[in-house]
């Protein structure tokens, strides 16, 4: 093997930091090492990964390709080691919690703060998708546990989906937009006349979606559902926002609810795992949120 896992490390750092100096700094070696490294592997190869002409090295067609599918190569590495000390230990060294971005962060702090008081030595990483991106991190194994994904559960084997409630929709507009003037209830027709606001999927494998907008309406794409509730606050679009979100703004006169005939109102939300990679701490994770009113226990912690 003229590959090794030292190199593809070595390169993935160059490009994410953009010189071969800062490179070695994040991996806490001299840029000689890396040089070496890289001289090394295109000998080996024969390929030039790197393109030298100019001020700083830029990374070939070739050296593109090298990168991107080493990457792959070393998150299935790490993936290797983990379920390896998983099947030893029992305990994982690392659990992966994603949350939809459609719920309350702020409430997976109780649970996080019961989880520590074990004492044991599972690291957390918690974070965030939008819509389908949820279940691609659960398909890609970026999550071990998801929480609160919509839409319908991918039909692959040894996933767990289990229902834990239901999040309510509102439709709503800034005060002094045209559509808050009209009577209700307001027919979709109408409604697809102005902007949506959409946040945007973050799927990575799986087919991205969207919702709350349909086919030939006009659109912003807006990264985060509190960019979504901002854009409307301020006239720049319409949309579709969870009722526990939506109402504070509307209670402040931000927002005026409206009544949309066929709208969608209400969201299915899941609780999701690998039934086959489940360790001690992700079993302990699934007993405390595996409730079929859990999104009621996360919206009154708002």
């Amino acid at each position: 093997m003229k590959l090794s896992f030292e190199a593809l490390e070595a390169l993935d750092a160059i490009d994410r930091a953009g010189t071969f100096a800062e490179a070695a700094e994040q991996l806490h070696r001299v840029p000689s090492s890396l040089t070496y490294l890289v001289q090394k592997l295109e000998s080996d190869l024969n390929v030039e990964l790197f393109d030298r002409s100019g001020r700083r090295a830029r990374l070939t067609h070739a050296g593109r390709v090298v990168v991107e599918e080493g990457r792959r190569l070393l998150h299935a590495a790490e993936q290797l080691e983990l379920k390896a000390q998983r099947i030893q230990h029992g305990w994982e060294s690392e659990l992966r919690l994603c949350i939809d971005e459609i719920l309350p962060f702020g409430a997976l702090w109780p649970y996080v703060h019961t989880f520590y008081d074990l004492a044991m030595d599972t690291r957390l990483r918690l974070s965030t998708e939008v819509l389908g991106g949820t279940w691609d991190a659960l398909v890609t194994r970026r999550a071990d546990l998801v929480v609160g994904a919509t839409g319908e559960p991918p039909p692959l084997p040894h996933i767990v989906a289990r229902p834990v409630g239901t999040l309510r929709h509102v439709f709503a507009v800034a005060p002094d937009h045209p559509l808050a003037q009209l009577p209700e209830p307001l027919s979709l027709e109408t409604v697809l006349r102005y902007r949506g606001a959409v946040i945007s999927d973050t799927s990575r494998e799986l087919q991205p979606r969207s919702v709350a907008t349909e086919d030939g309406q006009p659109y912003i794409a807006v990264p985060t559902l509190a960019a979504k509730l901002a854009a409307q606050c301020e006239g720049l679009a319409v949309g579709t926002l969870p009722e526990c979100l939506a109402q504070q703004a509307i209670d402040a006169g931000k927002l005026v609810a409206r009544r949309v005939t066929g709208m969608r109102e209400i969201t299915h939300c899941y609780l999701a795992w690998r039934e086959d990679e489940a360790g001690r701490a992700l079993r302990w994770w699934v007993e405390q949120l595996d409730r079929p009113d859990l999104i009621d226990r996360f919206i009154t912690q708002i």
